[in-house]
């Protein structure tokens, strides 16, 4: 060999050769067996069903205490609101004599002297018309309640 040149070593197999390659199919490690499996989806089957029954039941007093709740209450909403109504058509009338006491045979609740309702007695109350009722109020108001809103 020539001085300076490196000494060159082949790579070789260790002694006795390589270990073997291991091919073979290696199964899964089982924790459950399938008994087990369909032993645990029934106890998991069954346990949701009675917790869902249970729900079910409250949902259903819980149901009937709100509408009594609800029916108990409504009575009073529907005096507020007839209350409200007949506030404003006193305060609609009390603007009507406000703006007509200069006009000549002007009276309140007839047009000029003659009932607008004839074939009814004069004590019947007529539910005003939604432009009668906010006749004096605000028109943003007005058309507000009288439109239809699909969603808030």
């Amino acid at each position: 060999m020539a001085p300076g040149a490196s000494t060159f070593k082949q790579d070789l197999p260790p002694e006795g050769g390589y270990a073997q390659i291991n091919w073979r199919r290696v199964p899964i490690k089982t924790y459950f067996s399938g008994v087990h499996i369909l032993a645990g989806f029934c106890i998991a089957t069954f346990g949701g069903f009675y917790l869902y029954r249970q729900n079910v039941y409250k949902v259903r007093r819980q149901r009937l205490e709100d509408n009594d709740a609800k029916l108990a209450v409504e009575p009073f909403l529907w005096a507020e609101r007839d209350r409200a109504l007949l506030k404003q058509v006193r305060l609609n009338r009390e603007d009507e004599e406000k703006l007509m006491k200069n006009v000549p045979g002007w009276e309140n609740g007839t047009y000029y002297g003659e009932p607008i309702f004839k074939s009814i007695p004069r004590e019947t109350w007529i539910d005003p018309l939604v432009n009668e009722f906010y006749v004096h109020g605000d028109q943003k108001i007005m058309n507000k309640h009288n439109t239809i809103q699909l969603s808030q």
